[in-house]
Formats: C-alpha cells, structure tokens, sequence
C-alpha cells in the first residue's frame, strides 16, 4: 500500500519544489536537496505527512465531524470538486470570502438567501419580476452560487481544514487558527509549515500531485464515514435491545397496579377531613 502511494508521488512529481531563492527556510526540514537551482522534496516526509493525515482524517469522520477542502489555485478546482463531491463532504474553489468561519452566522443567512433565490427560479423562473428585477437576482443568484456551491450543506463548523497552498489559503488558515479548527496542509518548499498542524510537504502547482494528494485523503474520509455508520447501527441495535425507551416511575407504579390500592377521591377527601366536634349534652 506505502510502496504504491510512493510511486503514485513520484510519478506525479510531488518531489519537485520551488526555485531554490523562493524558499521558505522554515522548509529545511522537508528539504532532500537541490538540483538546477530547483529545491527537491524529501519523498520520505510527504509520505510520513500524508500517512498521518489519512489517519486523523479518518478519526474525525467517524467520531461526526466534516471537513471541509481549501483549493482556489486553477490547478485544484477540477480535483477538489470531483473527489471531495464524491465523498459528500464541504468544499472552497472559489475566492475564499472573509468570515466564511468566523461569521458563520452571516454565511448560513446567505445560504438561505441562496436557497429563496432558487425556489424562486423553479417557481416561475422571475417572470413575476421586471426585466431589470429579475436580471439583478439572477446576478446575485449566480455569484452566491458560484462562491457558496461547495458549502451548502455545512450546517456547522468542520472539524478539520484541507488547504491546498498555504500561501495563497492564508486567510482560511488564520480563520481556522483563531477558532482552533486543526489544519491539514499541503505545503511547497516556499510555505510556512508552522500554520499547518499536519503539514504534507510537496508540490502545490502540479494537478497531478494535487490528484494524488486529494484522492489519498477521500479515501481516508470515507473510510472514516464506513466506521461512522458502524457506530450508528451499533448504538441503535443496543438502544433496541434495551427493549425501548424506559418509563418513569409513575408509568412503572400505574403498571403494577398500584392504583387499585389507593382509596377513591371521595373516600381520601372524607377521611383527610377534620371530625365534626360533637354536641354537648
């Protein structure tokens, strides 16, 4: 499985950094060399980065976290929306918009806008509008379904962030830092590992190492939904075995018969009542 996962790197080229002056020295660390002025990726340490983050990944799925894929460079748009698609979990291809995490609030009201905007169109496709009306809420539809698409269905925040390009994603990352949403990373030999919890060091510019990377980790993911479900069907066959949900204590009373050795209301109300006093002689 490792040997495979190597080749598949290498034959992609995820060994290939950057020029050797664009480089991060935080990087020498994952740094295996250089040749042609061009620094070479330690294979070794994107294996040991990816391997952990398949592992995590899959810890988060199945305890009922998502995640959500970080990716506006042109190179892993077309990745990112098939493969994370795939495994139905939250993604970003478009421009990352400000507050996307920290002002989730404000981010689901636009969804919801989003959401009366397209019922709108399958109605009556705005021919209740003017002509002007209906092309600004087309526009508007449009540019929210173009930056919000990948993450409709978050309905809460991800457990974990996928950035493709720190350097580019730095806004998502620093989002994700303030709110202490753990960070998985694919980092060039002229990123910055410390914003990444689990840094992968290898090529951000190539669409087939992104291939590689992204396909690795679905994989991971929907290992981890597989382990989710297992848990779900478990805990419903034990809830089930219980024999139902559990009566309180004056359903179980009423049960055993405890009520037929009460006295009736008017017996109880003529027995609590006071004696009359008698008559003096």
């Amino acid at each position: 499985m490792a040997s495979q996962i190597v080749a598949d790197l290498i034959e992609a080229g995820i060994h290939f950094g950057q020029r050797a002056s664009n480089w991060n020295p935080k990087m020498a660390p994952y740094i295996w060399g250089k040749r042609n002025g061009i620094h070479i990726i330690d294979i070794k340490e994107t294996v040991k980065g990816l391997l952990l983050a398949k592992k995590f990944l899959a810890r988060v799925v199945a305890d009922g976290k998502d995640v959500c894929f970080v990716g506006t460079k042109r190179q892993a748009r077309a990745v990112i929306e098939q493969r994370v698609g795939d495994v139905k979990m939250h993604y970003c291809v478009e421009r990352w918009l400000g507050g996307t995490l920290t002002n989730f609030r404000t981010i689901r009201s636009r969804l919801k806008r989003l959401e009366e905007l397209e019922a709108i169109q399958e109605r009556d496709n705005f021919a209740s509008y003017s002509k002007k009306m209906e092309s600004q809420l087309r526009r508007e539809m449009m540019k929210m379904k173009r930056n919000l698409d990948g993450i409709r269905r978050m309905d809460k925040l991800p457990g974990v962030i996928v950035v493709i390009d720190t350097k580019r994603e730095m806004n998502a990352l620093l989002e994700a830092r303030k709110l202490g949403i753990p960070t998985v990373c694919l980092i060039d030999s002229d990123g910055d590992p410390e914003m990444a919890d689990i840094p992968i060091p290898g090529n951000d510019d190539s669409m087939r190492s992104i291939d590689v990377i992204i396909r690795e980790l679905c994989l991971a993911i929907a290992e981890g939904k597989q382990q989710r479900q297992s848990k779900e069907q478990g805990a419903a066959a034990a809830a089930g075995a219980q024999g139902g949900p559990r009566r309180s204590t004056r359903a179980q009373f009423k049960a055993d018969g405890g009520d037929a050795n009460l006295m009736p209301e008017e017996q109880l109300a003529s027995a609590s009542a006071p004696a009359a006093p008698a008559k003096p002689n």
